[in-house]
């Protein structure tokens, strides 16, 4: 039931993007709509997906590689949909919906099986400490999609030739709020889930901090992001920096969330994580 779901919830999920991609186009107001109830059935369906695996499984499904990828998808999913409530910028979700989908794909290509957690994972930090993370990886994701958009509309302006997409995109004032309000989401979600996660350390190994890879490279993120939080709140940090900071940032949430586990193993083979998916 768990894989059919899946398949399920990647076919709304790829109707809500193509349907976000065609209100891009279009602009009409039934595509709109369309594209608004997709995406929401597509979520709906992706937590009914999360339940399912919880109680099938006994634990929150986050331990494996495959419940990794398709939680980060669903908190990215979510926190468009929240953002879309307060700001009604339907265009972001044409950028947005396609990063949850691409997430949730990943979780199609890894291996699905329910796992027995091993001692260490057999904690309450477990979801507190990964959920805490995921949902500021969703924020800076979405701030990141924001930067991009961003970029898009400034070149628009600098060259002074309006393309399509420059009565399509929110305006540059409105993309930079939303990119700052993701970084004043994301940050203390990141923040909490370092300290959460160094508290469970404690407990399960002895110790708050081992510079293991992945604990070394999420503190490389936290400081990225409290630079880009520093420098938006005391020097004025706007525009085209904040977004390419942005950017930057979550190229090193994505390298921490895998490339510490599969692609710097590649570069320094004696330098492993203790920080595995199941």
């Amino acid at each position: 039931m768990d894989l059919w779901l899946l398949r399920i919830a990647i076919i709304v999920y790829l109707i809500a993007t193509a349907s976000q991609l065609a209100f891009l186009v279009t602009l009409k107001a039934e595509v709109r709509k369309f594209a608004s109830w997709v995406t929401w059935g597509a979520f709906a369906l992706h937590t009914v997906l999360l339940l399912t695996r919880l109680f099938a499984g006994g634990y929150a499904p986050m331990a494996t590689l495959h419940e990794a990828y398709s939680f980060f998808g669903w908190c990215t999913l979510g926190l468009y949909l929240v953002l879309l409530l307060r700001y009604s910028i339907p265009s972001l979700g044409a950028f947005a919906t396609p990063l949850a989908l691409i997430l949730l794909l990943g979780a199609a290509v890894t291996p699905s099986d329910i796992i027995e957690l091993p001692p260490a994972l057999q904690s309450g930090w477990l979801p507190i400490h990964v959920g805490l993370l995921f949902i500021g990886n969703a924020a800076f994701g979405i701030a990141a999609v924001s930067g991009i958009m961003y970029l898009i509309q400034e070149r628009q302006l600098k060259k002074k030739k309006l393309g399509m997409l420059f009565h399509r995109l929110p305006n540059i004032e409105v993309l930079d709020e939303i990119g700052y309000r993701c970084l004043t989401i994301g940050f203390p979600f990141l923040t909490l889930g370092i300290i959460t996660g160094a508290a469970w350390a404690q407990e399960a190994w002895g110790t708050y901090w081992s510079w293991d890879p992945k604990e070394t490279w999420s503190l490389i993120t936290w400081f990225i992001y409290a630079a880009l939080l520093h420098g938006r709140m005391t020097v004025g940090w706007r525009g085209r920096k904040a977004a390419l900071w942005a950017i930057g940032g979550f190229a090193c949430v994505l390298f921490t969330f895998l490339g510490v586990n599969y692609v710097l193993p590649l570069i320094l083979p004696n330098v492993q994580s203790l920080h595995i998916y199941g």
